[in-house]
């Protein structure tokens, strides 16, 4: 029986699937294609995450963000010292805050 997936998988998938005495069938993709099959396992990833709210879900996003950094040229120090400068720039998401609108300052005309 022939089970079609037509994904990106993690490296050691086709190893899994040959211990299980099945036949994996693949292709290594083209760099454009990957970087879009990266993008869609990302909202995989994130929409089993958005179901489950597990640890395991965030690491897999997490591992498909680490994915996407090295395919578009960033190493994961690049890309922690871009977190760390935005995160001293405009703060984190500790406080919980909600912005609901703000209102313009403007100078009455006169």
């Amino acid at each position: 029986m022939k089970k079609e997936y037509h994904k990106l998988v993690r490296d050691r998938i086709p190893e899994m699937i040959q211990k299980q005495g099945e036949t994996p069938v693949l292709r290594i993709l083209e760099e454009e294609e990957y970087l879009e099959a990266l993008d869609r396992k990302l909202e995989e990833e994130i929409r089993e995450y958005q179901e489950d709210k597990s640890l395991e879900e965030l690491a897999d996003v997490l591992e498909v963000i680490l994915a996407i950094c090295r395919a578009r040229g960033y190493s994961e120090q690049e890309l922690r010292e871009k977190y760390l400068k935005k995160h001293a720039e405009r703060g984190g998401f500790e406080n919980r805050i909600y912005l609901v609108s703000k209102e313009s300052c403007g100078q009455a005309e006169g």
